[in-house]
């Protein structure tokens, strides 16, 4: 099964192990070249770290397939992406409880363990079968050998994208070693990105001036990605929202984002659009917050501006909101007020969260103009249960969302068949743009400039194989001299972008507005 099972997109079953595998051949053969001394020497010494390395590469195929097929639609990269491990039982415990977390966890290191240690024992014990019956192993494996030059010669497969002749154990491990090359030669020149930025050194009052006095606002709306808008219910909010926004006074204009992500790691979407630098691995974005690259939080922060980051999945302290961001203040859901129930992975309602971020930030008064990020979870994986929107003036600590969680649809159900998947991710965008909506119908700030996007498209398990990375994005404002000085990016009128609005990288966000409001 380590030298055989099927890559990313191939056929699986019993049809993937009708193959010989070279690298099994060229263990058979070091064990029956050598003498018995020399064969024992082997099954003691060569063959457990094979074993173990066979072991990490099943691990990585396995984990490769998962990537690509369900959720990220990207390759597994080993040297870099376990570091989310830790993010993965996070977001376990917060959609489903400390209890499933634990034995998830549990499970996984079972798992590992399991293969780490069963691989080096099965193959000593392989090599000590075949040693103590060298008279029948070589016929087989001379036999097997002739079989595999065959296969190589006139490509015979086992399926489509199988061939008999196999060799795929040592392409895994080629192309991880490549990946770790590359990561390496990756350092060398994100680290020239980061130190090549023409704002600088520029005076913080010339960066943004045509701003002065207004309240900036960037709502990150989670997994709203392109796939979003294909759905009737997303459509209906959109086109109802836009309606409710132009009678209020509001104008609109949209346009695609590309994403340095997919299906999850957020906080790489918001270091793109915040430092003007394509952030699309972990590597990088550890690479990046420790140095003092220009933020957009920075850019206000340095011209006066009081800069808040709003993030209602942190239960823990965020270092690199005040170290590399520079936020004066980060509200999380320690600090929120929110005495309501958690809906599946977000701990508290968009509604309620744009409802306590104006409480405490834009009806404050006296007060300085305010920069914020906002960022609205409700639409995160596994998108149940879902709340509905309740009346603007009984939020309150969010104890009126308590009789919705009996109502709602649990995870067991959504997640039942694909289509309940679909519809549960479609609502939940809904949610969050009539949120949006609400809180924009509701607040009494006249000064706002507000920009709405999407961090990533969803899991591959909603967007399907082949999705882009688009995301939709807007900007909302009642100030028309800030639609004007917009005039020039060409995106849309409306709630939502065509398919035919302009598409941008996210890491382009950052200098263009800093061009357009100096």
């Amino acid at each position: 099964m380590a030298l055989v099972a099927p890559d990313s997109g191939a056929p699986t079953g019993p049809v993937a192990l009708l193959r010989v595998p070279v690298e099994g051949l060229v263990l058979g053969a070091l064990v029956l070249a050598l003498p018995a001394a020399g064969s024992r020497w082997v099954r003691r010494w060569v063959l457990p770290p094979v074993g173990v390395l066979l072991g990490v590469l099943l691990l990585v195929r396995i984990l490769d397939r998962v990537f690509r097929e369900v959720f990220f639609y990207r390759p597994f990269n080993l040297t870099s992406d376990w570091r989310y491990a830790a993010s993965g039982v996070q977001l376990v415990r917060d959609a489903s409880g400390p209890a499933v977390a634990a034995l998830a966890a549990v499970a996984a290191g079972l798992v590992v363990g399991g293969v780490l240690v069963l691989l080096p024992l099965s193959l000593r014990r392989l090599a000590a079968v075949a040693d103590r019956h060298r008279s029948a192993s070589r016929p087989v494996l001379a036999a097997l050998a002739a079989v595999w030059v065959v296969a190589a010669v006139t490509g015979s497969a086992a399926a489509p994208g199988l061939p008999v002749a196999a060799s795929s154990t040592v392409a895994l491990a080629d192309e991880q070693a490549r990946k770790a090359l590359d990561d390496v030669r990756d350092h060398a020149v994100f680290a020239s990105a980061i130190g090549a930025d023409g704002f600088a050194h520029a005076a913080p009052s010339a960066l943004v001036p045509a701003l002065d006095g207004k309240d900036v606002v960037v709502v990150f709306v989670e997994s709203y990605g392109k796939v979003a808008l294909g759905s009737p219910g997303v459509q209906q909010a959109v086109h109802e929202g836009r309606t409710s926004l132009v009678a209020q006074g509001y104008s609109m204009r949209s346009a695609w984002l590309s994403s340095p992500t997919f299906g999850g790691f957020s906080w790489l979407a918001h270091s793109s659009l915040q430092t003007g630098l394509w952030v699309d691995s972990q590597q990088r974005y550890d690479q990046l917050v420790t140095t003092d690259r220009l933020t957009l939080s920075r850019v206000f922060s340095t011209a006066g501006w009081r800069t808040v980051a709003v993030v209602p999945a942190n239960q823990h302290d965020w270092p690199e909101g005040r170290d590399f961001y520079g936020y004066d203040q980060v509200w999380d859901a320690r600090t929120l007020g929110y005495r309501g129930p958690g809906f599946g992975y977000a701990p508290m309602p968009d509604q309620y969260t744009l409802s306590a971020f104006d409480r405490l930030e834009l009806q404050a008064s006296p007060r300085r103009a305010v920069m914020a990020e906002v960022d609205l979870v409700t639409s995160h994986i596994p998108w149940a249960p879902l709340p509905r929107l309740v009346d603007w003036s009984t939020l309150g600590d969010g104890t009126a969302f308590v009789p919705q969680v009996a109502r709602a649809t649990p995870q067991s159900e959504v997640w039942r068949t694909p289509e309940g998947v679909h519809a549960a991710y479609a609502q939940s965008i809904a949610y969050s743009i009539d949120s949006i909506v609400a809180w924009l119908s509701h607040t009494r700030d006249d000064h706002l400039v507000v920009l709405v996007l999407g961090d990533h498209q969803p899991a591959t398990v909603v967007s399907g194989v082949g999705a882009s990375h688009e995301v939709p994005v807007t900007v909302l404002t009642r100030d028309a001299l800030v639609t004007g000085r917009i005039a020039g990016w060409r995106w849309q009128d409306g709630l939502a972008p065509r398919a035919d609005a302009p598409v941008w990288p996210m890491s382009a966000v950052r200098d263009r507005i800093l061009t357009s409001f100096r």
